[in-house]
């Protein structure tokens, strides 16, 4: 349900519904690969640009690491 006063609605609407096709046909069990390969196909056909895996600072305490 898109809602015009949230920014994202729209996008947030398809990540979510490709998200619910990859768990309604796959299920549970799998190795996460599995879910992000499936999560990609879904994502490209409704036209949704993404990144898999990209780098990113993290951190935690007093130590900061490039994890991805």
């Amino acid at each position: 349900m898109i809602k015009e006063e949230y920014k994202y609605s729209e996008i947030t609407e398809k990540i979510i519904g490709c998200a619910m096709k990859v768990h309604s046909a796959l299920g549970n069990g799998f190795q996460e690969v599995i879910y992000q390969r499936a999560l990609a196909i879904e994502l490209s056909n409704a036209g949704v640009e993404f990144a898999r895996e990209v780098e990113m600072p993290i951190h935690y305490g007093r130590i900061q690491k490039r994890i991805r």
